[in-house]
């Protein structure tokens, strides 16, 4: 009998990752990831740096997944002008809670913006219940003088959804775990944004006769000199005559550290120095927005 032979493989090193196709990293890969791990990714190597950076479309996606508000025509396009960036620059503004920070400016404070826009979304046990893009005039005597209090909804206005509406006593309980809400501010002209909510609510309370479950969200702001405030954003969820979850309040206002609520000119001094000031990393954000 002849004597057996034996195949071997071509022997060679590890394919480097920088040596894989663009089309298997850009379709394959990077489309897989959220935002937080395209951010690590890019400081993984040169090349993906610069692919990351440079994807303008991939980011877009990142914005759109993570909040469908921003995928309408109008706002999607106004994020793609963001400087230094477009969308991936609009997400590191957006994703992150506020800092906080009310350390001394070192460069002139630009004008208030004139205009805000509000683009708000709320997922419920990871489904969409609720999205909204708002504008809100802040040169009106209206705004300036009277309290600061944005509705989503008008009183008798109703979103409903295809959620069973939690019941009896783990109602707040559940909505505590399952509820999460983002309310991106944004100053069209200056091309700046900050997320105001804590991202997981920090209470919720359901009326004894009605059964409604408000939910309530906060964030710290503050500014040069003026110390700093709780901005407030509450949910108000009842049900339906089929028993399913319908969202009857989505509100923000903002309130000193006594409760005493801020009229629209005094409020807009801490949102523009939540829009212009530091944002954090992004990491442990639930907990971080909880803490404070």
């Amino acid at each position: 009998m002849p004597a057996a032979t034996e195949t071997t493989a071509v022997q060679g090193g590890a394919t480097g990752f920088s040596s894989l196709h663009p089309d298997i990293i850009n379709f394959h890969v990077l489309t897989r990831l959220d935002g937080p791990a395209l951010a690590s990714a890019a400081c993984c190597s040169t090349t993906l740096r610069r692919q990351i950076s440079s994807d303008e479309n991939l980011w877009s996606k990142i914005c759109h997944s993570t909040w469908p508000s921003t995928a309408s025509p109008q706002l999607s396009h106004f994020i793609s002008t963001f400087p230094d960036g477009g969308a991936r620059a609009f997400f590191s503004n957006a994703y992150p809670i506020s800092s906080a920070d009310d350390g001394h400016r070192t460069s002139p404070i630009p004008p208030p913006p004139s205009e805000l826009i509000s683009a708000v979304d709320i997922h419920y046990k990871d489904k969409l219940i609720f999205t909204k893009i708002q504008e809100t005039e802040t040169v009106t005597g209206w705004f300036r003088c009277s309290p600061l209090r944005i509705d989503l909804l008008e009183p008798k206005d109703v979103v409903p959804t295809p959620i069973e509406h939690p019941a009896g006593d783990d109602a707040c309980a559940e909505m505590i775990d399952g509820m999460r809400l983002s309310w991106i501010l944004i100053d069209p002209i200056g091309r700046r944004a900050v997320n105001l909510s804590s991202h997981k609510p920090v209470a919720a309370q359901r009326h004894w006769l009605t059964g409604e479950v408000q939910v309530r969200y906060a964030s710290i702001l503050a500014a040069d000199h003026q110390g700093h405030v709780q901005c407030g954003i509450v949910v108000t969820c009842g049900e339906s005559e089929g028993g399913e979850m319908q969202v009857r309040e989505v509100s923000l206002e903002i309130e000193d550290m006594d409760g005493t609520h801020l009229n629209g000119k005094d409020s807009l001094v801490f949102l523009q120095g939540a829009l212009e000031g530091k944002k954090g990393t992004g990491k442990n954000r639930v907990e971080e927005g909880q803490r404070r």
